[in-house]
């Protein structure tokens, strides 16, 4: 090790426990507050597409604009593998406080293509034309805030605390999804539905603007991750091996096993959030106010006990939280999508709709820190973003289009057994991958003394 990675190490360790607490919360504020803007503006265009899509798209079939909207939104994640890797290696060679920095840029950019695209009656198909560009440049922002994110929040936790602070990244995303659905519940109130099909649904993507600026200003002045910077001072030569795909290529089983991990997951995840207000109003039969209050009360109630989950995996292990993830949505999403599907109140829709939440959340707790926990320092944010936004892409960002195809065909259940053939696979991966909770990100939790002897990163996986 060089004398300067020496010289790294002493500073680290010599912070007092008051210091240390306190570096890590900025942390934890800056990205989650960071990461909450990104997914607002990524699914406030799904909260609003059922009063735009009839500004894009002509006829007469609600279901077909919706599609067409919903296909718009799958294409984003298209874009999500490209930014996953350019992004993803701008983190490990330059920086997770730099990628963040870009990520958020980026989204604030796409948010003001959005609000002033022009409809199909003032320029004709143009007006989708820039909410695909648009579109395109947030997935490219989304792929790479994701692995920055959940490589910061792991980083920059303690050893003994990665599950708990790696939670913090489905709480914000969800507080950003919380936060679209309450601008949109207020606007309900207070706009008429002409108002809100017309001009009202683009104040929210102006407000995305907005609040992307302001945390620009935030994550410009985040510290580094202790991980980065020890792999950086630890040895420069090896600068020109990070964040490549040749290093990658290298831990290929681990970014198979993202893929695995990821597929599941992601599927149920858009099942129950961005589908479902469209579900309880197109299957169910819900007005819009109630189908979007139960949608906020149950996201509300998911956002709190993702840090109770995280924490549970640091006590237990991650994989039985994953376990019981996967066998809960293999048996069970058939059952709750019938009776969601049946739902008359917004009590029985609220209860439903918890109870799925409830099962996501043994993957979304902790899926963050199960992941960057399979990767070492120089490789570690390409392989949570790239693997990652290739299931995504294929997967998640589809699971809408094909919830709807399967309604629009008139085979509607086919979805739900869809979504559960998605979590058994990942279940098959759950079983058979090993506990990462112990592995070492840092040559500092090697010898802080917050955890018992563990393997790197990379030995995680043989």
């Amino acid at each position: 090790m060089s004398p300067s990675s020496d010289v790294r190490s002493n500073n680290v360790r010599s912070k007092s426990p008051g210091e240390e607490r306190a570096r890590r919360r900025l942390a934890l504020v800056g990205g989650s507050l960071g990461n909450l803007v990104e997914w607002y503006d990524w699914f406030v265009y799904a909260s609003f597409a059922v009063y735009f899509a009839d500004d894009f798209f002509p006829g007469s079939n609600s279901t077909a604009k919706l599609m067409n909207t919903a296909g718009i939104f799958a294409v984003g994640f298209l874009m999500r593998p490209v930014g996953g890797w350019l992004l993803g290696r701008a983190a490990d060679r330059h920086g997770r406080k730099s990628a963040l920095t870009l990520t958020v840029a980026m989204m604030s950019a796409a948010a003001v293509l959005i609000a002033i695209a022009p409809t199909y009656g003032q320029a004709g198909y143009l007006g989708a034309v820039v909410l695909l560009l648009a579109r395109l440049l947030q997935g490219a922002s989304i792929g790479g805030e994701y692995a920055a994110s959940a490589t910061y929040l792991t980083e920059a936790s303690a050893h003994n605390r990665r599950g708990l602070g790696s939670s913090f990244q489905y709480v914000s995303m969800t507080c950003g999804q919380l936060l679209g659905l309450g601008i949109l519940i207020v606007m309900q109130h207070t706009l008429t539905s002409a108002q809100l099909h017309t001009w009202g649904w683009r104040v929210p993507f102006l407000l995305g603007a907005v609040f992307a600026g302001m945390v620009l200003w935030l994550r410009r002045r985040l510290p580094e991750t202790d991980a980065f910077t020890s792999e950086t001072a630890a040895d420069d030569r090896a600068a020109g091996a990070r964040g490549t795909l040749r290093s990658l290529w290298e831990h290929r089983r681990q970014a198979c096993l993202v893929m695995a991990l990821t597929l599941g997951g992601t599927v149920a995840y858009y099942t129950y959030t961005t589908y479902l207000t469209k579900y309880l109003i197109g299957s169910a039969g819900l007005p819009k106010n109630t189908a979007t209050l139960v949608s906020f009360t149950a996201l509300a109630v998911f956002a709190a006990v993702q840090p109770l989950a995280g924490l549970l995996s640091d006590r237990i292990g991650r994989r039985p939280l994953l376990i019981t993830f996967a066998v809960g949505c293999t048996v069970g999403t058939y059952p709750l999508m019938s009776a969601l599907g049946s739902a008359s109140s917004y009590w029985s829709a609220l209860g439903l709709s918890l109870v799925a939440l409830l099962i996501v959340t043994g993957y979304t707790s902790i899926n963050a820190a199960v992941k960057a926990e399979l990767f070492p320092t120089r490789i570690r944010a390409l392989g949570v973003a790239l693997p990652y936004a290739v299931a995504n892409a294929l997967f998640g960002g589809t699971a809408e289009y094909v919830a709807l195809w399967f309604k629009n065909s008139g085979h509607e259940s086919g979805f739900f057994w869809y979504v559960s053939g998605c979590a058994l696979v990942s279940l098959v991966a759950y079983v058979l991958m090993p506990d990462t909770r112990h592995a070492t990100l840092s040559p500092g939790e090697a010898g802080s003394g917050e955890a018992p002897a563990a393997p790197a990163a990379a030995e995680v996986v043989r």
